[in-house]
């Protein structure tokens, strides 16, 4: 299973910068000032860049929402109760919550991971994708949280929902997490990856009091001490089996087989952002083929964003998770390729371009 997960890895590369110039050129000569799209120019550039110089595509786009337990609730870090994890499941195959509005609004396609809740299999929906690794991880607060082979086996879970996506023609990709007490986990990988104290990471999550929130601090600390061997190896794929969760590796898989696939990736909140960083840390060439979609209001998303030295699309105060930035994000994945392909040159429109 290693070797099939290296082997992966190995075939992820940067975007040929090369095809740059002409692509800048076009934007550049449409019917606008130069620059004057901001943002939305950038987007159809790195669209671009991703799609092989090709007139950029953003359809068909799909979000996946991926669920998965942790064993760390039994520590308090979280207001609500874990059989929460199961029952939004079922909301978000009934079309109920958040995600499938804003999926249904973005027009994107939205499908359901099961990678690692507790209980039985879910029953059988054509929403449904049933990939359970186990029913939850263990706590990070006593020891490792997941077993190598379980990290491994997610990570690849992740890589076949890009590579199914990729088979049915999607071209932009959306991640989502479900997971009750998953703001910890998430923490205590952005703590390890990238040096950042708990004090400061460690938030509200899903509504917990600034007394809970210092015990949760604690909670994370206690990780990051039993883990410590782990951490100190630096190696990316070691911090994820003993710091993560299954949905958190799961997205880590997608980003990496997004990146792989030549698909662009519009990476959630908080958790998703936690995913990343592993991604990243296991393959730096895929800062290539994402795009954060908002700023979280979990507060030490900020931080984590500028350790990065990544900006966020947009900054909304979101903070629900399930892939709902990311389904409002690609409406200006959108844009962007419509402005590349859409607007006028300046010959088209017998426009002026002197001063």
């Amino acid at each position: 299973m290693r070797a099939k997960f290296n082997a992966i890895l190995s075939v992820i590369h940067p975007v040929d910068q090369s095809l740059a110039q002409a692509a800048q050129a076009h934007l550049d000569n449409l019917t606008k000032p130069r620059g004057s799209l901001g943002r939305l120019e950038d987007l159809a550039l790195q669209l671009c860049l991703i799609q092989g110089g090709q007139s950029p595509k953003a359809d068909p786009a799909r979000v996946y929402t991926i669920a998965g337990d942790h064993g760390v609730v039994e520590e308090g870090v979280s207001p609500f109760p874990q059989e929460v994890t199961r029952q939004m499941v079922l909301n978000f195959l009934n079309g109920g919550a958040g995600i499938n509005v804003l999926a249904k609004t973005a027009g994107a396609d939205l499908y359901v991971v099961d990678a690692g809740s507790k209980g039985p299999d879910f029953d059988e929906h054509p929403k449904l994708i049933r990939g359970k690794v186990a029913e939850g991880t263990a706590n990070l607060a006593k020891g490792p949280a997941m077993s190598m082979d379980q990290c491994l086996r997610a990570l690849l879970l992740g890589v076949e929902l890009a590579d199914r996506a990729q088979a049915e023609g999607v071209r932009v990709l959306g991640t989502g997490d479900m997971g009750i007490g998953n703001t910890t986990p998430s923490t205590a990988l952005y703590c390890a990856y990238l040096g950042l104290p708990p004090e400061a990471m460690t938030g509200p999550g899903a509504g917990l009091n600034k007394e809970a929130v210092v015990r949760k601090a604690e909670v994370i600390k206690r990780g990051l001490a039993v883990n410590a061997a782990a951490v100190a190896t630096g190696e990316a794929l070691e911090i994820l089996a003993a710091l993560g969760g299954l949905e958190i590796a799961c997205l880590a898989g997608l980003i990496l087989g997004g990146a792989k696939n030549r698909q662009l990736v519009c990476v959630d909140g908080f958790i998703s952002t936690a995913a990343l960083v592993a991604a990243w840390k296991l393959c730096p060439a895929v800062a290539d083929y994402v795009v954060l979609s908002h700023a979280s209001a979990e507060p030490g998303h900020r931080l984590a964003t500028q350790t990065l030295g990544l900006k966020p699309l947009l900054d909304l105060g979101l903070r629900l998770g399930e892939g709902t930035g990311a389904a409002v994000a690609m409406f200006l994945v959108r844009s962007a390729a419509a402005i590349y392909n859409d607007m006028a040159t300046f010959a088209q429109a017998g426009v002026s371009t002197d001063a």
